[in-house]
């Protein structure tokens, strides 16, 4: 039997998501946006923009719509909304006699991007509202962009190449954070990638992570990756251990591509409740340990033949974490680039770049966004090849899901 003194009646914010959920279910994806701005003005906001993030992760792209306005692309570096993006926090900018919103999208830890708006006066009951109804549009943006391309078509702002298109549709989200770790990755050249890849899951207590590097460019590196990064979550799900992870992607890589093919990979299994880490190097650079901002040394181990050369079973190393230790992967592009003539870039430029990194208070997503396009620079502005970085940081704390949200 019912308690009758418990009071179900929709109050006003409950009415206005409900009703944007109930409607958006069959809404089609071209009306999701004028959908929002709709529903937006019930509480009197206006000049309604949904900025999405570009590829590059220089720019929030603003998606085109009826009912939203559409202007300029925001530097995510200098603007209200790309502090909002980096900080995931809502930035209110007054105006004359009005106040512009600014509220980071987040579909879960993953960042989708900005809404913007504008409302006479804000009060408390107004933030706490708008808040949910950002973490509502981000999901309906994340649902319906898996069978539309407008969103895709919104957040490309330069030609992209074949292989960098099936690269950026293989992979999980650039970010994820829940209060015992955080995730990010970035790959580089955003619209020409071709054998860079990352994956990673969290299952239970153990963070899997695969950063991957084919050989080659172009299309065949690209499959080769995708290839990669198919058997090793055939392999995950399987749930066996790092050893039959490697043996299982080596076997498909040289099935596929004959013995003169390879992927370097670096697989690693992380408990997130202990901070003890896995992990098998096929070939790859070494993971370099960061604590309190600065780079303590290269995790160095027994590495293996990289994937598809039929290498030995290989050994698994260990490693135990403090809080708040990050883990930095990265490709060889990141440290083989060079211009004509000159000295390669180099690992110990690489560990200076990074020992900057600690300027950065945004978290894992804005450091690894930072350091990507400060390498960038210090090479000269130059990315031929392949050039991708994951970064994890372990922070340690509750296991049990309903304890951390206390």
């Amino acid at each position: 039997m019912k308690d009758s003194a418990v009071d179900r009646s929709e109050g006003f914010g409950e009415r206005l998501l409900g009703l944007l959920l109930d409607r958006a279910q069959q809404m089609p994806p071209q009306l999701i946006a004028p959908l929002i701005a709709e529903e937006v003005a019930r509480i009197g906001g206006r000049e309604v923009s949904i900025l999405l993030q570009d590829y590059g992760q220089e720019l929030l792209v603003p998606l085109p719509g009826s009912k939203l306005r559409v202007g300029e692309p925001q530097p995510i570096t200098d603007s209200p909304a790309g502090r909002a993006f980096l900080r995931m926090e809502v930035i209110e900018v007054p105006q004359a006699d009005a106040v512009r919103m600014h509220l980071p999208l987040l579909d879960g830890s993953d960042e989708v991007g900005v809404m913007a708006l504008t409302l006479d006066s804000v009060d408390d009951d107004d933030r706490r509202l708008l808040r949910r109804l950002s973490g509502l549009v981000a999901d309906l943006l994340v649902t319906k962009s898996a069978y539309t391309d407008q969103f895709f078509q919104a957040r490309r702002r330069e030609p992209m190449s074949l292989a960098a298109e099936m690269q950026w549709s293989l992979l999980p989200p650039l970010s994820m954070s829940v209060p015992q770790v955080g995730v990010a990755g970035i790959l580089e050249p955003a619209y020409n990638v071709a054998g860079d890849s990352f994956d990673y899951a969290l299952n239970d207590n153990i963070l899997h992570v695969a950063v991957v590097d084919a050989m080659g460019h172009d299309l065949e590196a690209a499959t080769m990756a995708t290839v990669a990064v198919g058997a090793y979550r055939h392999a995950r799900r399987a749930d066996i251990s790092l050893a039959e992870k490697y043996a299982f992607m080596d076997q498909a890589i040289a099935r596929q591509f004959g013995p003169e093919h390879f992927v370097t990979a670096q697989m690693m299994q992380l408990n997130v409740a202990t901070g003890h880490l896995d992990w098998v190097n096929a070939g790859h650079p070494a993971p370099l340990l960061i604590r309190n901002h600065k780079v303590v040394r290269s995790l160095e181990g027994p590495t293996t033949l990289p994937v598809g050369f039929g290498g030995d079973q290989p050994r698994v190393s260990e490693h135990r974490l403090q809080r708040g230790d990050q883990l930095l992967c990265y490709t060889d592009g990141v440290i083989e680039e060079h211009e004509d003539g000159a000295e390669l870039f180099g690992k110990e430029q690489l560990i200076r770049c990074v020992n900057r990194m600690g300027q950065i208070e945004e978290g894992v997503r804005a450091e690894v966004r930072w350091l990507s396009h400060t390498l960038k620079e210090e090479r000269g502005g130059r990315t031929s090849d392949d050039a991708t970085l994951f970064l994890i940081e372990w922070r340690g704390g509750a296991t049990d899901h309903l304890a951390a949200l206390d």
